[in-house]
């Protein structure tokens, strides 16, 4: 995925190539808790056996909309040291200076590594639960070393294709990385709600391709099992970094923002690009896509 500066934004130039249109076909909706205090060491179980775990309200109505005023915030321009703003490509040519947060929030394609330039956003970084629950995952307290903020901004809103998020990270395979993806609005399969292969992080990684993006192949996606994970604000999904999700456009009239984080275990000393594309590189491997 190439980038282009105007000004001082990055615009995310995607191909705007289209897929099969059962790429993200689904067979149900994935289960889970109430919240991060009815996890129990069964589910702990369920997480490394199928890759996820469902927390409805992870977190509370104040605390989302924490979260929304402080992006917004970022949005305004109130941090001018903060410059991890990705746009739509359709905002290409728009005097994004000039146009007013509420409306070039409908721009935006992600955020990246904010944390450290906005106290309230640190602060859902180290929810206590959250981080309770994944020490209990990997068995040992847990480091962020990602932070980002995934928009679908209504009818423009693109695809994220099927991978594997530890494709994306310097980290050693066998490391037990954890992504909390936490919805700030409603999530729908309308709107690009995560979709999800349960098991598939037990199947080891796949040789990912710049196509779309750097992604699966798309023939090499068996979905026969795939679940939705619709969530409302404040719903939390936790995901081993190997198993196999994407989300699909979103062509209806609402939002879907939500904010991400990557944690690994303390322990863990990252490893160098190369090791990584020697696992999941694309052209090269003597595979085609």
């Amino acid at each position: 995925m190439t980038a282009r500066e105007i000004k001082n934004f990055l615009v995310d130039d995607g191909t705007g190539e289209t897929y099969p249109p059962n790429l993200y076909d689904y067979r149900g909706f994935a289960q889970g808790v109430n919240s991060f205090d009815e996890v129990t060491d069964d589910h702990i179980a369920q997480f490394h056996q199928q890759g996820f775990l469902v927390i409805y309200e992870a977190l509370t109505v104040g605390e989302v909309q924490t979260i929304l005023d402080a992006f917004m915030d970022l949005i305004s321009g109130q941090n001018p040291e903060f410059t991890g703003i990705m746009f739509e490509k359709k905002a290409a040519g728009l005097p994004l200076d000039s146009l007013p947060p509420e409306q070039k929030q409908d721009y935006v394609r992600k955020f990246m590594y904010f944390v450290e330039y906005d106290a309230r956003l640190k602060a859902a970084s180290e929810h206590p639960k959250l981080l309770n629950v994944i020490t209990r995952i990997i068995g040992e307290p847990p480091e962020l070393f990602q932070d980002m903020a995934l928009l679908k901004p209504p009818q423009i809103g693109r695809e994220k294709p099927w991978h594997q998020d530890h494709a994306y990270f310097d980290l050693p395979l066998e490391a037990p990385v954890v992504g909390a993806w936490i919805a700030l609005d409603e999530a729908t399969p309308e709107n690009g709600c995560v979709i999800i292969n349960p098991g598939t992080h037990r199947q080891g990684p796949l040789v990912h391709f710049q196509r779309r993006d750097w992604q699966i192949c798309d023939t090499d996606i068996s979905n026969q099992g795939a679940l939705a994970v619709p969530l409302k604000p404040g719903g939390c999904l936790l995901f081993h970094s190997l198993l196999q999700h994407g989300t699909p456009v979103n062509h209806s009239p609402k939002r879907r923002r939500a904010i991400q984080f990557h944690y690994k275990p303390a322990s863990v000393q990252l490893n160098t690009p190369e090791e990584r594309l020697a696992i999941f590189g694309e052209e090269g491997k003597n595979v085609t896509c």
